[in-house]
């Protein structure tokens, strides 16, 4: 009888069907980031309740403070790419070392970066609104930090547990993080509604709890803290499970290893570029340039921008899933195949975010309209705030189809350990683009208000779906050997590449090693 290991790693002998196969990845993956955003969404709907300042606050702080955790976040997702070419390499034990080194990375980055971090962002919002039209900016300042510090502290939990998230999406098994994600997002959202609201509830609408009292934002900080927790715990208690630990000796690799972490450094410090970089930027965006020009377009900014989550999420997660299964293929030796299959997620995300721009363009007024509906807001701000978000949901429907491009082609790159030039181009246009062209539209263009901004925005992420398009089709990546195997680096510098629609290439097809149960 063969052993447990044996049969886990069994390779199949029936072919795998393209589509088939980036969908079984991908629709788990798109399910979990889904659930993240429509926890968002909500979250941002309940502070709504609260007033039209709270939103731009947990806006400006959400943004400001997740600038330093995605650049912790962007060294450790490279767990994915060494799981999924371990993996394709037919030796999947080997895995389970990087997401510990992942962890010890992100607690000293937590401490060096995040925690400083959490101490100066009172100061830079202040900075930030010196000579903004905005009335009641100390009180605005005074809701920015309070969100910011709570966030950046519990973003621990967060960081713990991304690498272990990762190994899993690299191990092909996402369903894992489907199921955390959305008992984590339940638990995140009934947090949310008890300490935002307290024991008085939503009048006519959701009873509180008595005895709780109402934190309004504040509130909202604690309740994805919480989340953040369970997300972390779910994941880890798998992980080192003991069916788990037999399977892949998961508990073994604990202790921290100085030359795994180089290797995830080495890899992922691209990515803490590109992805800190790019948030920065986008903070810079909103907080002073759309900032500038008033509270009112604040709130509209965040409001459209909660909808661009929502549209652009499910490519996220099409993202890490050709991430894995790019991986996959590199380290079987078969980046043709790998190619076709970045080629079928990339249409699928092209298809869903094509719908999502009609939806953006045809029901605009409505979408902006359901995050002021308060009693308490002004009739003639509430049309102002509808006015100005709609024209800003018409400029993200026009980049929507490109910018599904950009997003799968980064995660197929990534899968194949091409980090360092998208990540550097990445943070180039950014500043260039959405800062540069942001100062220039307030400054020489200020009768565009801040729909001008948002122009520049919309060109940078046109931009970079393109380029991202270019580099994974010239094929630099198939000079990329994370593994050390010669025979598999000749295999990818001679494979060609072929334009068009993907292939079934049944006869190249690997097995799916990470398809099986814990039971």
């Amino acid at each position: 009888m063969e052993s447990k290991d044996k049969v886990i790693n069994k390779p199949k002998s029936t072919p795998v069907n393209p589509f088939v196969e980036v969908w079984s990845i991908a629709w788990p993956t798109i399910l979990t980031m889904v659930s993240f955003t429509f926890m968002q969404f909500v979250d941002k709907l309940m502070v709504s309740k609260v007033g039209p300042l709270e939103v731009a606050a947990q806006g400006n702080a959400g943004t400001w403070s997740f600038a330093m955790i995605a650049t912790v976040m962007g060294v450790v997702t490279v767990v994915n790419t060494y799981v999924s070419q371990y993996l394709g390499s037919g030796k999947p034990e080997i895995g389970p070392k990087y997401p510990w080194a992942a962890m010890w990375i992100s607690l000293v980055l937590w401490v060096t970066l995040l925690v400083p971090w959490a101490i100066i962002l009172p100061w830079v919002f202040q900075s930030i609104h010196v000579g903004d039209n905005i009335s009641n900016a100390t009180e605005l300042v005074s809701l920015e930090s309070s969100y910011a510090a709570i966030t950046i502290l519990g973003s621990v939990f967060l960081l713990v547990g991304r690498g272990f998230t990762q190994y899993f999406f690299g191990m092909h098994m996402p369903k894992v993080i489907t199921v955390s994600t959305i008992i984590a997002n339940i638990i995140n959202i009934v947090a949310n509604y008890i300490f935002i609201f307290g024991e008085e509830g939503i009048p006519g609408f959701i009873p509180g709890i008595p005895g709780t009292p109402a934190l309004g934002l504040t509130g909202a900080a604690y309740g994805t803290v919480v989340g953040m927790f369970f997300e972390m715990l779910i994941p880890f208690a798998v992980f080192v499970s003991a069916k788990f630990n037999n399977a892949y000796q998961t508990r073994r690799p604990w202790r921290p290893c100085l030359k795994t972490c180089k290797q995830l450094f080495r890899l992922g410090w691209p990515g803490a570029i590109q992805w800190g970089n790019e948030i920065i930027c986008w903070a810079i965006f909103m907080t002073v340039f759309v900032g500038h020009f008033g509270t009112d377009d604040m709130t509209a900014g965040w409001i459209a921008l909660g909808y661009l989550n929502l549209s652009f999420m499910p490519a996220i997660g099409l993202n890490v899933a050709v991430n894995s299964i790019v991986g996959k293929y590199i380290g079987a030796g078969k980046p043709d195949v790998a190619v076709s299959r970045a080629r079928v997620g990339v249409f699928i995300a092209m298809v869903y975010m094509t719908l999502c721009a009609a939806v953006f363009i045809i029901f605009r007024e409505d979408m902006i309209a359901w995050f002021v509906s308060g009693s308490d807001i002004e009739p003639t701000r509430r049309a102002a705030i509808i006015s100005l978000g709609s024209k800003m949901l018409i400029l993200v429907a026009l980049f929507q189809t490109v910018d599904a491009l950009g997003i799968v082609y980064s995660g197929a790159l990534r899968g194949a350990g091409d980090t360092v030039w998208p990540g550097i181009v990445t943070a180039i246009y950014s500043w260039v683009f959405i800062v540069g062209g942001g100062w220039v539209a307030v400054t020489y263009f200020p009768n565009m208000g801040s729909i001008g901004p948002w122009i520049a925005a919309a060109t940078y992420i046109i931009l970079i779906g393109i380029t991202m398009v270019i580099r994974f089709e010239k094929g630099k990546w198939r000079e990329i050997d994370l593994l050390k195997d010669p025979d598999r680096l000749e295999a990818a510098r001679s494979a060609p590449i072929t334009i068009g629609p993907p292939a079934a290439e049944a006869d190249a097809a690997v097995a799916d090693l990470g398809d099986h149960n814990l039971g």
